[in-house]
């Protein structure tokens, strides 16, 4: 009997007609759309039953309504094309029926199970803060893209109810924010010794089997792991040559974030149960920190953690991970494009807290963005063009950072940004040097409606969730 318990069970939870009753019966009284109630009943039948797997998943792809809203997460998240140089402008052309023809053959080559994904197409994107730097990017052709949005829409529910409250990223209600207020008062509370950690090349060395075997303790129906495994193995194409794939995740596809998570939920797992040995852990996709009270549990999370990741075949950089000590200020880390420091108070002297604002790389990242739209070969566009262009990128870097002690860093990129159109300016006029102290001085760069950093600052905390 004991052993009959420890096995997962494999019930068919979505079975048509008892998954249509219940996710109208959810629809109905919760006044939700049929897609959301679909997603509600899979969550809570997940969290009733910790055992249960899932099949009955695989026709659910090809719902109406879950390939409309698989169409415009990737619509709105528009992106380039894959190797058939398909794009979203040309689908949409054709207006509505372009759209849904283009779902429909796609759904009808699922429900053929002739459905096969075709080879990532290879491209190396400039790292942010990282000049000379690059990283590979795996881009899926748009109906891989918009079928992969479609399974993550239907499975995404099933994990989240295994997720651990230690894992933040790429989940709904869940931000970086809420992730930084939960280090924040872990290092208020006495947790200086950070393990800041980080794994080297996460979404090219997952071990694939190691993967599937984590889904499978979640979903039996074979042709969504069929499914699901080709995407793993689809091969790239990189300068017309192909390449197969025999571990990773396809990164930059629409449900890598998911199956990231699914990998590292091993890893939250055995930290949170060894939480008493090492210290708390906060994880945003593949990047994370343990903060523990102690030099000696840091090191002891290094080491178990390493041993975890390894059977994921994964393993911890060696040069980037490492163990900060907070204590009174010493030291500080870098963490969702933030750094971290503890700092005395000026009210209570003797008193550190832990405060946080733009780190160096992120700095160095909207610079070269300011840098790049100021340059001399716009000195043919009028200012306010020079504005249209700015204010953007501005408006967006800094409503991720105004939640933080940032307001230094803002008066530095304010006082830049005068700089770097008072030189523009200049060119325009054929003057010399920046004159951004007399003739392009502080009131007529106010004048030009560039967004402002100073005095946007907020004041108000995450809502810690760990």
């Amino acid at each position: 009997m004991s052993d009959r318990l420890d096995q997962p069970t494999d019930v068919d939870v979505t079975d048509d007609h008892q998954a249509r009753t219940r996710a109208r019966g959810v629809a109905r009284d919760e006044g939700v759309s049929n897609l959301q109630a679909l997603q509600r009943v899979l969550y809570r039948s997940a969290k009733l039953d910790p055992r249960r797997r899932f099949h009955a998943l695989y026709d659910k792809l090809t719902r109406g309504d879950v390939l409309w809203q698989a169409w415009v997460n990737v619509a709105t998240n528009h992106g380039a094309p894959g190797i058939d140089g398909v794009t979203i402008d040309s689908v949409q052309a054709g207006g509505i029926e372009g759209v849904r023809s283009f779902l429909d053959s796609l759904a009808n080559e699922v429900k053929a199970q002739s459905y096969r994904p075709q080879p990532l197409r290879r491209v190396n994107i400039p790292k942010a803060g990282k000049p000379g730097e690059t990283r590979p990017l795996g881009i899926p052709s748009l109906r891989d893209r918009v079928l992969m949005s479609a399974a993550k829409l239907v499975l995404e529910p099933i994990f989240e109810a295994d997720f651990s409250p230690a894992s933040f990223g790429f989940r709904p209600k869940r931000s970086a924010h809420d992730a930084l207020e939960v280090i924040r008062q872990s290092a208020n509370s006495g947790a200086h010794w950070v393990l800041d950690a980080d794994i080297k090349s996460c979404f090219d060395e997952i071990d694939q089997d190691a993967l599937m075997a984590l889904i499978e303790r979640r979903v039996c129906d074979r042709a969504m792991l069929k499914l699901l495994r080709s995407w793993l193995r689809a091969g790239i194409i990189e300068g017309g040559v192909y390449s197969d794939i025999s571990s990773g995740t396809p990164q930059g596809s629409p449900i890598s974030p998911l199956l990231c998570n699914i990998a590292l939920s091993v890893l939250d797992e055995e930290l949170t149960k060894a939480r008493r040995q090492t210290g708390k852990l906060i994880r945003f996709a593949d990047d994370w920190v343990v903060l523990c009270p102690t030099k000696e549990r840091a090191e002891t999370a290094r080491s178990f953690a390493a041993t975890v990741l390894a059977t994921l075949g994964l393993r911890l950089h060696p040069d980037k991970t490492r163990i900060v000590n907070l204590t009174k200020g010493a030291e500080g880390f870098d963490f969702l494009g933030f750094h971290n420091h503890m700092c005395e108070s000026e009210k209570w002297p003797g008193h550190y807290y832990l405060l946080k604002w733009p780190s160096d790389r992120a700095m160095a990242s909207i610079k070269a963005t300011v840098r790049e739209l100021t340059q001399r070969r716009f000195v043919g566009s009028s200012l306010d063009a020079v504005a249209d262009r700015l204010n953007p990128a501005l408006r967006g870097w800094a409503g991720y950072f105004r939640l933080g002690n940032s307001g230094r860093k803002f008066a530095t990129l304010d006082s830049y940004i005068h700089q770097r159109t008072a030189i523009l300016a200049s060119n325009k006029h054929g003057l010399s040097g920046r004159n951004w102290a007399t003739r392009f001085n502080y009131g007529w760069f106010t004048s030009l409606g560039i967004y402002r950093l100073s005095g946007t600052v907020g004041n108000r905390s995450a809502h810690a969730l760990g």
